[in-house]
């Protein structure tokens, strides 16, 4: 029975090392430390290149008295050379998992992202939800419609949307909700009485105030993936094998849903991950402007204050998210389509 016990066991290890996705994820994780790594002493380089500190701030306030300000540089560490205060900073992570505390909030930092990191991800997923749910079936209407009216009313729309910057969006939805008032909430996550509510009804809650924001968010993005699933739609409806599908006798339903919808998504997908990581940067004007507690508002208002730990978390958080949306593209590319090959992705 041991020797059993042993040779299932070897056999699951050497399927779950010997998996190409397994193999894959460690890969791209091991690169991901890297370019963490990297990315965290080039940002920190920025930082200390930038005139001043928070103390300097304070120094402004005649009730501070230079001994407090001496004590607050050395609690904070800001007495060390920068190489120091670096090396310090990531030798608390690797050993504490402690990202520092916030000069502003008097906060550990860890807890302060744990708060923001929620908002901004549902701002970005539900965006990215309702952009490919409505850019790729106006896509292959488009496409199909080539050069009739319909193409060419949705190649005017989605030019003038992708022109719109997302400042200019939001400033045009706020206006919009003022005037509306009260059909569209504009500041904040929630409403005054959102505790009050059922569990139900606190999920419509968050779902209103999540409209406008989604929307701000939504407008450019889903204007540029539109006019790429179209063209990419187009290529695919010129092939061989969607020319023999028709001669057959398949409906044009099948032929365009089945056939050649699965071919032509296939690059949009491997742009999921770039869309992602758009969503989230686009996110810092959305909720600025409509006063969502998210990622991008905490280290707008980070680098404003030199609270320098909380912007290098902050960076390093949105660059892990980057990188975990390209990692979940690629292996939804490998899902939809089995054939392609996982190493051969870059």
């Amino acid at each position: 029975m041991a020797s059993i016990k042993l040779n299932r066991n070897g056999r699951i290890l050497s399927y779950i090392f010997g998996n190409e996705t397994f193999t894959y994820v460690v890969k791209r994780l091991l690169q991901a430390l890297l370019t963490l790594l990297l990315a965290s002493a080039l940002c920190f380089a920025i930082i200390e290149l930038a005139p001043g500190n928070y103390l300097d701030t304070l120094s402004q306030n005649p009730k501070i008295s230079p001994e407090t300000l001496q004590q607050y540089k050395q609690e904070f560490g800001l007495d060390k050379p920068a190489i120091e205060q670096y090396l310090l900073w990531l030798q608390q992570i690797v050993t504490r998992g402690n990202f520092g505390r916030s000069f502003v909030y008097q906060r550990s930092v860890a807890s302060l992202l744990w708060e923001r990191v929620p908002a901004t991800l549902l701002m970005a997923i539900a965006s990215l939800i309702v952009t490919w749910a409505i850019a790729i079936p106006l896509g292959i209407v488009a496409a199909v419609n080539q050069n009739k009216t319909v193409d060419r009313v949705l190649q005017v729309v989605s030019y003038t949307a992708q022109g719109f910057p997302s400042f200019i969006t939001a400033l045009l939805l706020l206006f919009f909700a003022q005037n509306t008032s009260p059909l569209f909430p504009v500041g904040g996550m929630t409403s005054i009485d959102h505790a009050d509510l059922p569990w139900w009804g606190q999920i419509l809650d968050y779902c209103w105030h999540l409209i406008l924001p989604t929307v701000a968010l939504s407008i450019t993005s889903f204007a540029g993936l539109q006019r790429l699933m179209r063209g990419q739609f187009l290529d695919v409806l010129r092939q061989d094998y969607i020319r023999t599908a028709r001669a057959k006798g398949l409906p044009d339903n099948r032929v365009i849903y089945v056939h050649a919808l699965r071919n032509a998504i296939n690059p949009l997908v491997t742009l999921l991950g770039f869309e992602f990581a758009s969503l989230l940067s686009g996110a810092f004007i959305a909720e600025f402007f409509f006063n969502w507690p998210g990622l991008g508002k905490l280290t707008l208002e980070a680098v404003t204050n030199q609270d320098l730990y909380l912007v290098m978390a902050s960076l390093m958080m949105g660059a892990a998210m980057l990188i975990v949306g390209n990692l979940l593209a690629d292996l939804l590319l490998k899902a939809i389509d089995p054939r392609i090959k996982l190493e051969n992705i870059q």
